[in-house]
């Protein structure tokens, strides 16, 4: 079954219990923003995210598609997320894939110019990923750029005061091209303030997955790995502590 998550590895019994739980809890209580669901309704360890464009924004009205793949042994270590949505933005490579600190493995990199603090670590989940990643849309990081060419763009739109255009028409192109793969897909795009952090409810008209369909007896795991992670005491599949987003 995992062969298609693109980790080699069998996942621990405890990303299977996390991940269980903060699915089944982003279903039960969506959060505005963003909306999840699997890529494959028998592999829990790839999702798509759909993000809405902040309002007041230069992404407002936007949607944005990703694949969010988590490795085997999360929430120890981060997932990645790649945009299948065109997205011109400082932190987002040309392929799709986010640069984002809160992703990067907590390590010691001086090089990186990172804190530790603002690294990825077991107490971040699915809702503080997301949450980081639509502040990002709009605050880039453009000291540590994945596309320079994006970084340069969007700094002579902010030192101009919004007078560079450049930067903002290919986002509003990108936007108004996303609404339209949105209508596509039945989706409504929340565009004022109020309709945005309204929190949604719950689509009636697809049913919950069965969450017993990933057991722990489905994934081959040994029990050896059950004590790897205390969930009632870390709570990793809930909202959890926000601290340590660390956007960059």
């Amino acid at each position: 079954m995992m062969a298609s998550s693109g980790y080699p590895n069998q996942p621990t019994g405890s990303a299977v219990r996390a991940l269980g739980m903060e699915y089944r809890s982003l279903q039960e209580e969506p959060v505005e923003g963003f909306r999840v669901k699997l890529v494959n309704d028998d592999n829990l360890f790839e999702w798509e995210v759909a993000i809405f464009g902040p309002p007041d924004t230069l992404y407002q009205g936007g949607y944005f598609k990703a694949h969010m793949k988590f490795p085997p042994d999360y929430p120890y270590s981060p997932p990645s997320i790649r945009f299948l949505t065109k997205v011109w933005h400082p932190n987002v490579y040309e392929n799709g894939d986010l640069c984002i600190s809160i992703l990067h493995p907590p390590v010691d990199d001086p090089q990186s110019g990172e804190l530790p603090c603002e690294r990825w670590n077991p107490t971040q989940n699915v809702r503080t990923i997301l949450l980081s990643v639509i502040s990002l849309l709009n605050e880039p990081n453009t000291s540590s750029p994945a596309n320079v060419d994006a970084s340069v763009m969007y700094r002579r739109f902010k030192d101009s005061k919004g007078r560079d255009k450049e930067y903002e028409n290919i986002i509003r192109k990108q936007v108004s091209a996303a609404r339209i793969e949105a209508e596509k897909d039945g989706v409504v795009v929340p565009l004022t303030l109020e309709d945005y952090c309204r929190k949604p409810k719950a689509k009636a008209a697809e049913p919950p997955v069965d969450m017993t369909d990933f057991y722990v007896d489905d994934y081959d795991i040994g029990d050896d790995d059950d004590d790897d992670l205390d969930m009632g005491d870390s709570d990793a599949g809930e909202d959890g502590d926000d601290s340590g987003n660390g956007e960059s």
